[in-house]
């Protein structure tokens, strides 16, 4: 009677054991639905890598791909720039102190091609064609601004804060996430510019020392995701 227990015993182990394969390989083969296929097909930008491509229109109507711009003769590196222009730590950037505008001058002879994007979904602080528009004649932004209204392409490149900074080199790797610069306070400029610093070793054929920091600033105003 022991025996024949055991045996039955050892029977539904191996029985288990099988169903237990069988759902492991139609978990792995099987198509993922919900939350979980979103989270594993997912690109999201990583320093190191290749820089996720997207397209996007800037607010003349001009549209934007990156690995065009990457393209292009002479380019050498791409900012790309995370932008509200009602965002105080934009604001200071632009208004209180020229730091974007200084940055970009001193690049843009250089091979440098630097694009700003919003992010906002309609209704959203800073967000709108028409006042995107404003801002950028009114602040003499020499750039495009990009619309995101999806914020699709924000979330593929994890851009958490305005401004959230990214340099991306010739070979369309991103060199460079993060912050502006050292000085997270709402009015002063910081005594290190990181994207400055990313582009000058770039240019220079270096690797960029500083490669990761900590962006500061207001929250992307994205949108809800259905």
């Amino acid at each position: 009677m022991a025996l024949q227990t055991k045996s039955m015993v050892k029977t539904m182990l191996m029985g288990l054991t099988a169903a237990g394969a069988v759902a492991a390989v139609a978990i792995a083969a099987g198509p993922k639905e919900g939350k979980y296929a979103q989270m594993e097909t997912k690109e999201v930008a990583k320093v190191g890598e290749k820089a996720p491509d997207f397209t996007l229109t800037d607010t003349d109507g001009n549209t934007y791909t990156l690995h065009e711009v990457l393209e292009m003769d002479g380019v050498n590196a791409v900012v790309l720039e995370w932008f509200n222009p009602r965002c105080p730590f934009v604001v200071k950037q632009y208004d209180a102190n020229t730091t974007m505008a200084d940055t970009y001058g001193a690049f843009k002879d250089k091979g440098v091609k630097w694009m700003a994007i919003n992010s906002g979904a309609p209704g959203k602080q800073g967000a709108g064609l028409e006042l995107n528009s404003e801002i950028k004649a009114d602040w003499n932004i020499a750039y495009p601004i990009l619309i995101d209204e999806s914020g699709d392409v924000g979330r593929m490149y994890g851009a958490k804060t305005t401004p959230h900074m990214y340099v991306i080199n010739g070979e369309g790797v991103l060199a460079y996430a993060g912050a502006i610069d050292d000085n997270p306070s709402p009015r002063q400029a910081g005594e290190v510019n990181y994207v400055r610093a990313a582009l000058t070793s770039i240019l220079a054929g270096e690797t960029v020392e500083i490669s990761e920091t900590r962006p500061y600033g207001c929250s992307v105003k994205y949108g809800s995701k259905n």
